[in-house]
C-alpha cells in the first residue's frame, strides 16, 4: 500500500511540473537543452519527495516483528583494567661462579637436584692451603701458651711489661694469620647461595675451574617469582604498592593472582613510563623465567555501576550512542524502545552507562541489529 500512495503522488507531482512553465515536458525542456527549468523542476521535485517522506515516517506504524534476547539490568562492580605485556622473572637465578681457580675435586650435585641454602654443591684442589692451615694453627697454640704463661708471671708481678705485650702481640698475630688462611680455604668450598634447585651444571670433576661467564652451574629458586614491567607516568598514584593484579601465561593457559610489590621511582625520560614489579605465587612450579605474561591492573573502580554488553552499544547517523530497550513488557513479547545513553570506560568486553539506563530496565542484547523503534519484539 506505502509503494502505491509513492507511486501516484510522484506521477502527480511529475505531470503537474510537466503542465507548467509553458506546458512544455521534461522530455521537451531536455530537447530544448532548458537547463534552467530542469534545474527549477528538480529542486521543486525534491523538495515534496522530502516532504512525502517525513510524512511516511511519521504516519506509518510498523508492523514487523523480531525476535531478540534479552538482559534486565543490575547494578554491579566495574573495574576497568590497564593492560601491559610483561616478563616473568626471579632474582634467584644466578650462575654460581668458583672464588679459586684450580682442579675441581669434588662434584657432588647433578641438574635437577633440589639444594639448602649452604649445601656444599662442589670443591676445588686447595693448592696446600690446608697444610698451611694446619700449621699456622701450631704458631697459634705456642704463641697462646706463651702468653698465658707471660700473663700468669704478669699477673704475679714477675717479669717485665714488654715482655708481656710482645707475647700479647705474637698470639693475635698468629690469630689473625689462622683466621685469614681459614677465610682463603672456605673459598675453595662451593656452596648453595640460597635454597633452590640445580638447573644446568656445566662442569665436571677434574676439570680446572676459574671464575668465567659460563659459571659452574645455574641454581634458580622458583618460589620467589615476580613479573616485570614498565606502565605509562599517566599512572602515576592509580599503582600503588598491593594493588590486585591477574596474570596471564599464554603459554600455560592459566591466570594467577597477583600484586605490585614495587613501584620505581624514576621516569624514563625516551618513554615516558615507570618500571613496577608483581609478585606471583607459583605453587605447581609451572613458571619460569623469561615467560611472556599479560598484565591485567585494576586503574579504575565503581561501585553500583550499569554496565552493559559492548556490541550492544550503538551509533546513529548523528553519532549519539544509544541501546534498545523493551518497554510494554507482557510475558515474552514487548516494545522496541531507542535510548540515548551516555557511556563510559570499556573493559572485559562490557561499558560502563553513566547516564540513559537505571536497575531493573531491560535491554536488547542479541538481534539488535534488524530492528527499530516501535517493533514488536519476542524474546
Amino acid at each position: 500500500m506505502k509503494k502505491i500512495v509513492s507511486i501516484t503522488a510522484l506521477s502527480l507531482l511529475l505531470f503537474s511540473c510537466g503542465s507548467k512553465e509553458n506546458n512544455q515536458s521534461i522530455d521537451e525542456l531536455i530537447k530544448a537543452k532548458n537547463t534552467k527549468e530542469l534545474q527549477a523542476k528538480k529542486a521543486l521535485i525534491q523538495a515534496d519527495l522530502a516532504k512525502i517522506d517525513d510524512a511516511l515516517a511519521t504516519l506509518e506504524v510498523k508492523q514487523d516483528e523480531a525476535l531478540v534476547s534479552v538482559a534486565t539490568l543490575k547494578d554491579t562492580l566495574f573495574n576497568h583494567y590497564l593492560e601491559v605485556q610483561g616478563n616473568v622473572n626471579t632474582k634467584e637465578n644466578i650462575l654460581i661462579q668458583p672464588e679459586f681457580s684450580g682442579t675441581l675435586t669434588s662434584l657432588t650435585v647433578k641438574a635437577g637436584q633440589r639444594v639448602s641454602k649452604g649445601q656444599i654443591l662442589g670443591r676445588v684442589d686447595d693448592a696446600g692451603m690446608s697444610q698451611q692451615l694446619a700449621s699456622l694453627e701450631n704458631q697459634y697454640a705456642l704463641a697462646k701458651t706463651s702468653f698465658e704463661r707471660q700473663k700468669n708471671l704478669w699477673d704475679k708481678k714477675i717479669g717485665s711489661e714488654i715482655q708481656f705485650l710482645q707475647a700479647q702481640t705474637q698470639m693475635v698475630s698468629a690469630q689473625k694469620g689462622v683466621a685469614q688462611m681459614k677465610a682463603q680455604l672456605a673459598k675453595t668450598v662451593i656452596r648453595a647461595p640460597f635454597t633452590g634447585t640445580i638447573d644446568e651444571v656445566f662442569v665436571e670433576k677434574g676439570q680446572v675451574v676459574a671464575p668465567s661467564p659460563q659459571g659452574l652451574m645455574r641454581i634458580v629458586n622458583l618460589s620467589n617469582m615476580y613479573v616485570s614491567t614498565t606502565v605509562p607516568e599517566t599512572y602515576i598514584g592509580k599503582l600503588k604498592v598491593g594493588t590486585e593484579v591477574d596474570v596471564f601465561l599464554a603459554s600455560l593457559g592459566k591466570t594467577y593472582k597477583g600484586k605490585v610489590r614495587q613501584v620505581g621511582n624514576f621516569i624514563n625520560p625516551s618513554n615516558r613510563s615507570f618500571g613496577i614489579e608483581v609478585s606471583v605465587p607459583n605453587p605447581e612450579n609451572l613458571l619460569r623465567p623469561n615467560q611472556v605474561a599479560k598484565l591485567k591492573i585494576i586503574d579504575y573502580t565503581s561501585k553500583n555501576s550499569i554496565v552493559v554488553p559492548t556490541n550492544v552499544v550503538q551509533e546513529d547517523g548523528s553519532h549519539n550512542t544509544f541501546v534498545f530497550t523493551v518497554v510494554n513488557i507482557n510475558g515474552k513479547t514487548g516494545t522496541a524502545k531507542k535510548v540515548l545513553v551516555k557511556v563510559g570506560k570499556s573493559s572485559d568486553n562490557v561499558t560502563e552507562i553513566l547516564s540513559g539506563l537505571s536497575a531493573n530496565d531491560v535491554i536488547v542484547t542479541d538481534g539488535m541489529n534488524g530492528i527499530s523503534e516501535g517493533m514488536k519484539l519476542n524474546f
